[in-house]
């Protein structure tokens, strides 16, 4: 019987090792759970001694909090329910010091001593409280109610109100008197129900209670229809600022949902077309001394009329020179309170200005002006409603920020006062998440210094400087400093190696000690390949790079397939654990049977400055398929791929890539597999679609060249079309419309899958295989004799 169970589980451990060696397509897109469990979302105690992260090691529908204490790092527990109620919130505001902390909790202020980890409730209040933070040497906090600011005096306990803000006009009637059937039922049912009557008296009380802290003759502002978002007061407590926000009634599209749980057909409200009207974003001051508030003045801002370049193509269309629509983001104020600063992004987000506030009046002076005839973006540049690097130095005379003046996103400051701008980094790489050091003497920035595919922490003086390396292993190191900034907890993973967390001191060439370890048996039975990072020429003479799979040589069958990433923006050459992982382990079993895989990091992709950033502006399926293109010759000229035998698939902006493979390169591409793809750029969304081709109504030229649906009757390969139908980014719409082109055009070598639960990122595992077992399918069929 011992001998029978030994052979019983030398064939179960076999057939794992076995399906392992030999990938399937059903054993790859299993549930990732069969890969392991590993680390995300990495943050410190405050007292320093406490890892905390997610993590799923018991498999669970759902990561939960784990810890790691440095007293014993090499073991991990799950933190319980009572701590974890216990921990602060992750937005929890430190005073100048760091010694203590203020956050809410409902309609509750919390005060947190970081030495003695003592919590005191300092106040409750009779409404839900958000956003406090420590003014005038910690001597008072501001917290936000009702979209109004109130100061909490830390001497008296006392409470005074700050502002006295309303929706609707004055003119409005602000209370609904009820009729005299609604009032007798609601007097009877008081009558006769004695906690609900307990309970709106204390309603009342409560209100009478809050109403009592407006000042005997307030000054009143009524922001009609707009929204007011975004309060901030002054460190000093002087001035209030609050955005005003107008926002445009665009038309949004549905999404039918055919498999709803009810069993009728309901649709999803989801995103408008390309060509939105403006949200409109004020910003407004309100003097406390003063007691009135004024809006912020931009007209000063230079170039605010300037019309784009691509202006010139369109000679018979009248264009009128006038203010352009902006958004205003900020202030940022220097910790003395005395100075503020705004961040303006222009709506066709051409312009970026960095101004100075002046708090007294609302007028603003510029301090960097950043044009660009694509578009505005970068690492540490942020979006249209602000994000990215800005601040100041603790010398509340120079602020910091990121720009690709250079070409590439650098670190640079700027002196206020005289305006002189410096720039403190530089090079052919880009800077990330700069951080500035708790003694104020030197700045903490990630970059890709050593080499685009790679992410190393540094050390540089505040003013700039060498920059000393901090981090060691190869790959991607996102590193968490812990408050007393002695250690570094890095999550770091490799080409071929999922993420894992490592405790590094603080130290030029300390050592990392890796402290998880969630690969599973099954993962680690397939030796996964190591892909080579190669560069090839482009015909504009670009050098551009790619991730390169190579068969055996006797296993090579000639045949190559090119993976085209989602995102555009986005970079999947590199030397760290990528986000398309079932695509990585999609492509280790193709050069398992003889295929030949390129990845590449065309035009348009992160990583790699501004001008490989904007490489597709007013073109896409320009430059970017074009380096699709110089791939496959790359590969017929240097790796044996055979003409005729080379294929292409991708997601999202992949699939569109794709589509316009197979439309407009079909001599290069025999066959290609376009997952929820774009098809007609008239038709994705603003935010992303009008950086890059502006908008249909006023350049047509770039979306009529943009879109594969203009290009259909190019196709002669091989094209599988596979998308979600309740896909809420790229909308099924799409698909269906270019289906509808193909069919009038005749063409009959292309098939259609569906996947009626799916959205945008598959989630099911079974939508998963189905997708990937029919792109294998076509590439099996169609390159290999």
């Amino acid at each position: 019987m011992k001998h029978k169970l030994l052979v019983l589980l030398f064939l179960f451990g076999g057939t794992n090792f076995l399906l392992a060696q030999q990938l399937t397509v059903e054993y790859i897109m299993r549930d990732p759970v069969w890969m392991g469990h590993f680390p995300s979302n990495i943050r410190w105690s405050d007292d320093s001694q406490v890892i905390f992260f997610s993590y799923n090691p018991e498999q669970n529908p759902a990561d939960s909090l784990y810890k790691i204490e440095l007293s014993d790092p090499q073991r991990y527990l799950k933190v319980s329910k009572a701590e974890r109620q216990a921990m602060l919130p992750a937005n929890a505001q430190s005073n100048a010091g760091k010694s203590m902390k203020v956050y809410t909790d409902g309609n509750e202020l919390m005060l947190y001593h970081v030495q003695t980890k003592e919590k005191k409730q300092v106040l409750e209040w009779p409404d839900r409280i958000s956003n406090p933070t420590f003014l005038n040497g910690d001597q008072q906090i501001a917290f936000e109610s009702r979209s109004n600011i109130f100061i909490y005096e830390m001497g008296t306990g006392k409470v005074k109100r700050i502002t006295n803000i309303q929706s609707g006009n004055k003119t409005e009637e602000r209370t609904t008197k009820l009729n005299e059937r609604d009032e007798w039922l609601k007097e009877d049912n008081l009558q006769l129900l004695q906690v609900v009557r307990e309970r709106e008296e204390t309603r009342e009380q409560r209100k009478a209670y809050a109403e009592s802290f407006a000042k005997p003759e307030p000054y009143t502002f009524y922001s009609g229809s707009k929204q007011v978002s975004n309060l901030q007061v002054s460190p000093d407590g002087s001035f209030v600022t609050f955005a005003l926000i107008t926002r445009a009634q665009n038309k949004n599209t549905v999404v039918p949902d055919y498999t709803h749980s009810s069993g009728y057909t309901t649709n999803l409200n989801t995103r408008s077309k390309v060509g939105d009207q403006p949200t409109k974003v004020e910003m407004a001051i309100y003097h406390v001394a003063k007691d009135t508030v004024y809006l912020v003045n931009t007209t000063t801002l230079p170039g605010l009329k300037d019309l784009p370049d691509y202006v010139k193509d369109y000679p018979d269309k009248k264009w009128e020179s006038k203010e352009r629509d902006l958004l205003l983001s900020g202030p940022y104020f220097s910790k003395d309170g005395k100075k503020a600063v705004i961040n303006v992004r222009s709506f066709d987000n051409k312009d970026r200005w960095i101004a100075l506030l002046d708090l007294e009046n609302g007028t603003v002076k510029n301090l960097d002006r950043q044009r660009d005839e694509a578009w505005i973006a970068g690492p540490g540049i942020g979006w249209s409603m602000g994000g990215g690097t800005l601040g100041w130095l603790p010398d509340n005379k120079h602020i910091y920020f990121q720009s690709e003046e250079s070409g590439f996103s650098h670190l640079y400051v700027l002196d206020v006062t005289k305006g002189a701008k410096k720039q403190l980094t530089s090079g052919t790489f880009e800077v990330y998440d700069p951080k500035i050091s708790n003694n104020g003497k030197y700045w903490f920035l990630t970059t890709s210094a050593v080499d685009p595919g790679e992410r190393h922490l540094y050390m540089m003086p505040l003013m700039g400087g060498k920059m000393e390396k901090l981090t060691t292993m190869v790959g991607n190191n996102d590193v968490a400093i812990s408050p007393d900034e002695k250690n570094f907890a890095i999550l770091h993973s490799y080409s071929n190696k999922p993420w894992e967390i490592y405790l590094q001191a603080n130290e030029v060439g300390a050592e990392p000690k890796q402290l998880t370890f969630g690969q599973s048996e099954a993962f680690k039975a397939y030796s996964w390949r190591d892909p080579e990072i190669v560069r090839f020429n482009a015909e504009d003479g670009a050098r551009v790079p790619a991730r390169l799979y190579k068969p055996d040589p006797e296993k090579s069958n000639g045949a190559a397939v090119i993976f085209v990433h989602g995102a555009g923006y986005l970079q999947n050459v590199h030397k760290w654990w990528s986000t398309y992982f079932r695509e990585y382990m999609f492509h280790n079993l193709l050069t398992d049977l003889g295929y030949t895989v390129l990845d590449i990091d065309y035009r348009a992709s992160a990583g790699y400055g501004r001008d490989w950033r904007t490489g597709i502006y007013r073109h896409m399926g320009g430059k970017d398929l074009s380096d699709q293109v110089d791939g496959a010759k790359y590969l017929m000229a240097e790796h044996g791929v055979q003409a005729g035998k080379i294929g292409i698939y991708g997601g999202s902006y992949g699939g569109f890539i794709t589509l316009m493979a197979l439309f407009n390169a079909s001599d290069t591409f025999t066959s290609g597999a376009a997952l929820r793809s774009v098809t007609d750029w008239a038709h994705y969304n603003h935010g992303y679609t009008s950086n890059i081709l502006n908008e249909p109504f006023n350049d047509p030229i770039a979306y009529r060249r943009s879109s594969p649906m203009y290009f259909a009757e190019g196709l002669k390969g091989h094209l599988l079309i596979a998308h979600g139908m309740l896909d809420v980014n790229v909308h099924f719409q799409d698909v269906v419309r270019l289906a509808q082109r193909l069919i009038e055009l005749g063409k009959e070598n292309w098939e259609f899958a569906v996947y009626p639960v799916e959205d945008h990122g598959f989630v099911e595992p079974s939508s998963w295989t189905d997708e990937y077992k029919r792109i294998l399918k076509l590439f099996n069929d169609t390159l290999i004799d």
